[in-house]
């Protein structure tokens, strides 16, 4: 195995300079191999609850918006046709001043695919080595000790003509699983070897984001250098200011989805753009502007634009001019979409 290339962003396409990173999208999907079994949405007792077995079509997104997890056509990120308008989709953000992605799948990764949707985008996509949550993983990777799971994840990053730059999103449930805590020990020694980025994804609870940290830095992991994910769907204005003490990067990635009926949690109402907006200016007021970064987090097809949706370019045509309107600095918006993701990313 060879050493990491320091001072460098790893893509699949082989190492850049940080400073050409440019504007990015900290946790996206490309492809995946997902099914409803992980998400556990809740069951529908609606009559039309057999258009889950539908294809994914326009005409059927005032269903599909809020049941995305029960129709499973919805999850389906691995047939030539959607990969193919996944990379159109990519062209357009390149077209509207969004450079790289942080592609975040670790339930199903595709690397060749994911350096074929570069090189025809111009797009860099820094792709995530790790696991997701235990009741996701099969039964021979759930039985791997910590050891093995290190073994794996430092070859994604080490070996191999195309190369992991980030370790993540490795996932918890609530409260975490014996697996989840063996893939978060593995992810932080490696880190506090190789000084490595790594993203994590916390369980649909108030309490989550800090259990998982905790784990976490127990084992050796760096805050300064780990993304905690989704907290725009976990935590309230005074739960997120206290768990910014932590030091961690503390990411909104659900722009554009604006459903408040989230389908995989009773007790947390999702909240729409501009609440997501508001909640981090007061990030922002605190002093955090440079501990923010940002994304969609599409994984299902209905939020692609040829479904119906919103797409990668939303943040880039959407939501930076409503920052502007709502008192966003141009300083602040380059923290968040440039020098942010350039120094976590940075080896």
């Amino acid at each position: 195995m060879s050493d990491l290339p320091k001072g460098m962003i790893q893509t699949v396409c082989g190492p850049i300079a940080p400073d050409q990173l440019g504007s990015t999208l900290c946790h996206e999907h490309l492809y995946h191999e997902a099914t409803p079994r992980p998400f556990n949405p809740r069951p529908s007792n609606s009559p039309h609850s057999i258009l889950n077995n539908q294809p994914v079509k326009p005409d059927l997104l005032w269903w599909t918006a809020y049941h995305p997890y029960s129709h499973r056509d919805n999850l389906n990120f691995r047939d030539r046709p959607v990969l193919d308008t996944i990379t159109e989709e990519l062209k357009f953000l390149k077209q509207n001043g969004g450079n790289s992605v942080v592609e975040v799948t670790t339930f199903g990764k595709n690397l060749q695919e994911f350096r074929r949707m570069s090189h025809e985008s111009g797009v860099n996509i820094i792709a995530g080595a790790g696991y997701y949550v235990e009741s996701a993983m099969p039964d021979h990777i759930r039985g791997l000790s910590t050891e093995q799971l290190y073994d794996e994840i430092r070859r994604d990053l080490l070996a191999g003509d195309i190369r992991c730059g980030v370790v993540g999103e490795c996932a918890s449930d609530w409260p975490i699983r014996p697996f989840e805590r063996r893939v978060l020990e593995a992810t932080a020694r490696i880190q506090s070897e190789l000084g490595v980025p790594v993203i994590l994804h916390p369980g649909r609870h108030a309490d989550a984001p800090d259990e998982i940290m905790r784990v976490f830095m127990e084992a050796g992991g760096l805050a300064r250098k780990t993304v905690m994910s989704h907290l725009d769907r976990t935590l309230n204005d005074e739960q997120l200011l206290e768990f910014a003490n932590i030091g961690c990067y503390l990411e909104f990635d659900l722009f554009g989805n604006e459903c408040s009926y989230y389908e995989l949690s009773d007790t947390f109402d999702m909240p729409n753009d501009t609440q997501r907006i508001r909640q981090l200016k007061l990030l922002i007021d605190e002093g955090l502007g440079q501990r923010i970064t940002i994304s969609h987090d599409i994984h299902t097809r209905h939020r692609l634009m040829k479904y119906g949706g919103h797409g990668y370019s939303h943040i880039h045509m959407n939501t930076v001019p409503r920052m502007r309107l709502r008192g966003y600095t141009e300083q602040h918006i380059q923290d968040i979409l440039v020098n942010n993701p350039r120094d976590w990313l940075t080896l």
